[in-house]
């Protein structure tokens, strides 16, 4: 049976180091004392470092995944801002286009109003007309189509000619020969008496047409004495 060890065996065994930890000098002596607290706490130093870098990784890898979602969400608000933006320019530009199209419609309206009040007027203005026509034969004349010409209708002593020639025949009966060429002359006198007379009825009714002008000047030549049958009828008389 071994014998206990001694205390003098123990103290001969183990030396004290100088940072007051026993340091075991026998490899053969087993240790049956504390932990050594140095390595401890280079250990527990060593173990918060690292912590403290894995904590600060995480906390990068973090702070990227958000900076991440708020480039995601600038360039969300991005689009939706530049889909507003378009929505509105084609809203303002159908605007527009409405207003346009409006106005021209407005104006469309506005000149088809006024054409048939223009024709409104002048259907009862031609009916004023045709009214007063019935009463004034003469206003009839001016608006009726114009007649051929017949400028050489004369009637003597119940006699009746429409043309110079037989003018000229009624007329001469008691009077001798007549002109060679009546009708060249009494044509060539109406074109002067409507060359000189055209100017001023135009004058004093410029709202006439050309054809009730030349129709005032046949009445005012079947009466004027520069007419040659006039003036025929006014010798034989």
């Amino acid at each position: 049976m071994d014998r206990p060890i001694t205390k003098e065996e123990v103290i001969e065994a183990c030396k004290w180091s100088g940072d007051g930890h026993i340091t075991n000098q026998s490899s053969t002596m087993p240790k049956k004392f504390g932990t050594n607290t140095k390595s401890a706490e280079a250990r527990a130093k060593k173990e918060a470092v690292k912590i403290a870098d894995k904590v600060k990784k995480e906390k990068e890898a973090e702070d990227a995944l958000w900076n991440d979602d708020d480039k995601h969400i600038a360039r969300k608000q991005q689009r939706k801002e530049e889909r507003d933006k378009k929505k509105t320019e084609q809203l303002e530009k159908k605007a527009v286009l409405k207003q346009m199209y409006d106005e021209e419609m407005n104006s469309i309206k506005a000149a088809k109003t006024r054409a048939e009040k223009v024709t409104r007027a002048d259907i009862a203005a031609l009916g004023e007309r045709q009214q007063k026509a019935q009463k004034d034969p003469e206003e009839l004349l001016l608006h009726e189509k114009p007649l051929e010409e017949n400028i050489n209708r004369v009637v003597v002593e119940g006699e009746e000619a429409r043309t110079v020639d037989e003018a000229i025949a009624v007329l001469s009966v008691k009077d001798g020969p007549a002109d060679r060429h009546p009708e060249r002359r009494a044509k060539a006198a109406y074109d002067a008496f409507e060359k000189q007379k055209l100017p001023e009825l135009k004058a004093e009714n410029p709202n006439l047409r050309l054809s009730q002008l030349k129709q005032m000047i046949r009445k005012d030549w079947m009466k004027s004495p520069e007419n040659p049958l006039n003036q025929i009828q006014a010798g034989r008389f």
